[in-house]
């Protein structure tokens, strides 16, 4: 046939037809709808990231919006898994990647002073008259009083502050006395679950607890050395929430620590207050110490709830130690997982001449 045909003509003129899809099966069917659902969990998981790693910046003014910046780790990590979850759906629509790059970058900004401070940090020889201070919340559920004990004894700290001493872990109190035979705690007979023990006996010592004191669980003790006295402070706060209680534990703590020489003061404790929140900013502002844990994250460590619910690794720092301008840092490390709900944190600080 001629190219000039008539009917190759007519054929010329016609719209191209699409070929015939086949319809999905059900397998397809059910594949389509999964992802759709997946892609419209990660854009709300995105944007409430988004949302709360913005509104914790407000905790600049506001210590209700301060207390979601305790979370700022873990509004990160929703992020992260928000774009994962939508590249795997098939990569759909703009607004969950968008949703969260705002919400890394929000995250970010809180979390990168205290992450960059710790790659900063340069440390100080060891020098005669250093000492070793662990601080550790040994957990009223302590699952594991006995290697808990074993661990403390092992280390041969100089002091060894602890949290929830007194409740089914008090065991671990009792079983490493033989080493520390020292101890200082709340006053009597006000009961405290936070103990400083310590190998040399204190020429000094108190609670924060009872009437006319800063109504902490905490205490203090003053040991004598070649360099002069020294004094630590051990305390444990209540939780961010609701806002309010510990912002006010931090005024009363920092009137309580007013009497002591700066130059030679440690303070330790579970502050349940991680280092991008605005309250625990103003906390090292107020106190006029140096913390030395910087980014040193201590929860939770396992098991932390009654529910069974446990994570791999710990994702908030709460547990800090600070010391005076008289101790420079010569070493700063997370103890092991042991019973608790926390890492302990050793801290060693030698004196500065």
């Amino acid at each position: 046939m001629s190219p000039s045909s008539p009917r190759r003509r007519r054929s010329a003129g016609r719209p191209a037809q699409k070929r015939a899809q086949p319809a999905p099966g059900p397998l397809g069917g059910l594949l389509a709808i999964l992802a759709e659902l997946v892609r419209a969990g990660a854009l709300l998981l995105a944007a409430a990231c988004a949302l709360l790693a913005l509104a914790a910046q407000g905790g600049r003014f506001s210590d209700r919006l301060d207390a979601i910046t305790h979370v700022t780790p873990i509004l990160l990590t929703g992020a992260v898994l928000a774009v994962a979850a939508w590249l795997v759906a098939g990569r759909r629509g703009a607004a969950t990647p968008v949703m969260a790059a705002v919400a890394a970058v929000a995250s970010l900004a809180l979390m990168a002073p205290e992450l960059l401070t710790r790659q900063q940090r340069t440390l100080a020889p060891a020098v005669e008259g250093s000492i070793k201070v662990v601080q550790f919340n040994v957990w009223g559920r302590n699952r594991d009083a006995e290697a808990t004990a074993r661990w403390l004894s092992a280390q041969k700290a100089d002091v060894i502050v602890l949290e929830e001493a007194f409740a089914r872990s008090g065991g671990v109190v009792r079983a490493i006395r033989a080493d520390y035979p020292y101890a200082s705690t709340c006053d009597d007979p006000y009961p405290c679950s936070t103990v400083i023990l310590s190998r040399r006996r204190p020429i000094a010592e108190g609670g924060l607890e009872g009437p006319h004191r800063a109504r902490l669980k905490g205490a203090w003790a003053t040991y004598r050395t070649a360099d002069g006295p020294f004094t630590v402070v051990g305390v444990h706060y209540t939780w961010p929430w609701p806002a309010g209680p510990q912002q006010q534990q931090t005024l009363r703590l920092a009137k309580a620590i007013e009497p002591f020489p700066k130059d030679r003061l440690i303070v330790a404790g579970d502050f349940n207050s991680t280092p991008w929140s605005f309250s625990l900013k103003r906390q090292d502002a107020l106190f006029g110490l140096e913390r030395r844990t910087r980014a040193l994250f201590s929860w939770p460590a396992g098991v932390f709830s009654r529910l069974g619910l446990a994570l791999p690794f710990p994702v908030l720092p709460i547990d800090h130690i600070y010391a005076g301008r008289g101790w420079a840092t010569a070493a700063v490390s997370r103890g092991p997982k042991l019973g608790s709900d926390h890492y302990p944190v050793v801290v060693e600080l030698t004196p500065r001449r």
